[in-house]
């Protein structure tokens, strides 16, 4: 019931704002959702150092876990659920058919959709087409049976011609003529595994089957693309396009440039994460609070007027120490997530994150450790309905602060982050949620005049009302007052 009144809310809201419905397959305009990245490196594992601190994330887990998740997020990413079981995280899968994998069998992973699902929770699949491991030497592959939409067995001619697989001696398809080979590959080389030709039209089928497979049999809602500086763009969209997913999120990991070029390539038919943004918001540990004014030295897809196509994130898979040779942790470098001091930059990060425009996503590590505070900051987030295309209407920034206002479908909110930002309570606003163990942000609230008078209908049929009270909003059901989150009242 907790989703269905908050959807059902936001569906009349949306449909008296006369908000346009998105163009673009993939990306939905206007969009409210929190997304929650419900894994991190290696964290399938049942005994590693990072378990003590985060908590493993196998299907079996996230199940235990979809009352909190769905009353929080309405979109999570799933790690690559393709196998077999011995592929690790699942970056180089090989039988893309076969979803036993390290993460859990296929019978967990639907229970675990299914049981979102019902929370009105969609799933992003984590979808690996530029490369994919091999059946048992460097230029055979396993046959992929999705079912109606074909049965797929790609060979070394679907290989890109420039594969190293090609000139590596130790290759058993070393010296190969080019015409048992494919094309040159569109996009960067990932020498990890085969680089797949996509203009192969064999390739090209397969694909259009695996993401067709996904949404229609295994259920998933969407797509979190990896590594598409490995192929054009031209070849997303036509993916897309033959899918049509609720979203696609590309990881472009490159300048702004180079993600409005693909955004360009693709037609616009996918999001990007905003690694520029990530990295604007690593300034919080130095101090430098200026990186997080698009007016100063903020670089992302809002400084370019493309927030309808931002996924923010604070940390990730591979920018988060990953533990391995390739552990990158760029947000908080040499710092434990569980230290007071990182908490504050964290949090931080998060309502400056979670007040802005674009679609935010929440890493599991920093999630599992500071769940109350985020849950509080998400709250707000969709009371006041902030969403991608959410206009800035001022910031400013000092030394150690940062403050921004920011229009959403229901309301205003103020966020104020850094130990030296005013605590001065702005006419017209309360106190929403305030935070750190340093007291490290504020974020003001002013919901919109008259929302009160408007009724809803809910699943029973019923009239009832909505209603703002001491400046926040809240819906009565069956007699019973719930806050937008759905959360019952006292």
């Amino acid at each position: 019931m907790k989703k269905s009144i908050l959807t059902s809310l936001i569906i009349v809201l949306l449909a008296s704002a006369g908000v346009v419905c998105a163009s673009n397959v993939g990306v939905p305009a206007e969009c409210e959702d929190v997304m929650l990245q419900a894994f991190y490196w290696d964290s399938y594992k049942t005994k590693t150092s990072t378990d003590s601190k985060f908590g493993r994330t196998k299907w079996i887990d996230l199940l235990k876990d979809t009352a909190a998740i769905n009353a929080n997020f309405d979109v999570v990413w799933f790690p690559p659920s393709a196998g077999p079981t011995g592929c690790g995280v699942g970056y180089s899968a090989r039988q893309y058919s076969n979803q036993e994998s390290d993460w859990g069998t296929k019978t967990a992973l639907n229970n675990l959709i299914t049981a979102l699902h019902k929370g009105n929770t969609k799933v992003l699949a984590d979808v690996v087409l530029n490369h994919r491991g091999n059946l048992s030497s460097w230029c055979n592959f396993f046959t992929d049976y999705f079912g109606s939409y074909g049965t797929f067995t790609l060979t070394q001619k679907e290989i890109c011609r420039n594969d190293e697989c090609f000139t590596d001696a130790k290759s058993s398809c070393y010296g190969a003529s080019t015409s048992e080979r494919g094309a040159n590959d569109t996009g960067n080389n990932f020498d990890g595994a085969r680089d797949l030709d996509h203009t192969s039209e064999v390739v090209q089928n397969w694909s259009k089957a695996y993401t067709q497979w996904l949404l229609n049999t295994m259920k998933y809602d969407g797509f979190r693309y990896d590594m598409t500086l490995g192929f054009h763009g031209r070849y997303l969209k036509m993916y897309n396009e033959a899918a049509q997913p609720y979203m696609s999120v590309s990881e472009l990991w490159e300048s702004i440039s180079r993600q409005k070029q693909h955004l360009q390539e693709c037609d616009s038919n996918t999001m990007i994460f905003d690694f520029q943004a990530k990295y604007s918001m690593k300034g919080i540990v130095t101090g430098s609070y200026g990186k997080l004014n698009a007016n100063k030295t903020f670089e992302g897809l809002r400084k370019h007027g493309l927030e309808r196509y931002s996924v923010t994130f604070i940390d990730n898979h591979d920018t988060f120490d990953r533990g391995d040779a390739y552990g990158k942790n760029q947000f908080t470098p040499s710092t434990d997530l569980s230290t007071a001091t990182n908490k504050d930059f964290v949090l931080q990060a998060s309502a400056y994150m979670l007040m802005m425009p674009g679609v935010p996503c929440v890493f599991y590590p920093h999630w599992a450790s500071y769940k109350d505070e985020i849950n509080e900051l998400i709250a707000v987030r969709k009371q006041a309905g902030i969403h991608s295309q959410s206009q800035v209407l001022a910031e400013e920034s000092g030394q150690y602060k940062y403050h921004a206002t920011i229009q959403g479908h229901r309301g205003k909110v103020i966020v104020r982050v850094g130990k030296y930002r005013s605590t001065t309570l702005p006419e017209g606003y309360e106190v929403a949620v305030e935070g750190g163990d340093r007291g490290a942000y504020t974020v003001y609230i002013q919901m919109e005049k008259g929302i009160e008078t408007s009724s809803l209908t809910l699943p029973s049929s019923r009239e009832e009302k909505k209603f703002l009270k001491d400046g926040k909003l809240y819906l009565m059901y069956e007699g019973q007052m719930y806050d937008v989150q759905g959360r019952r009242v006292k």
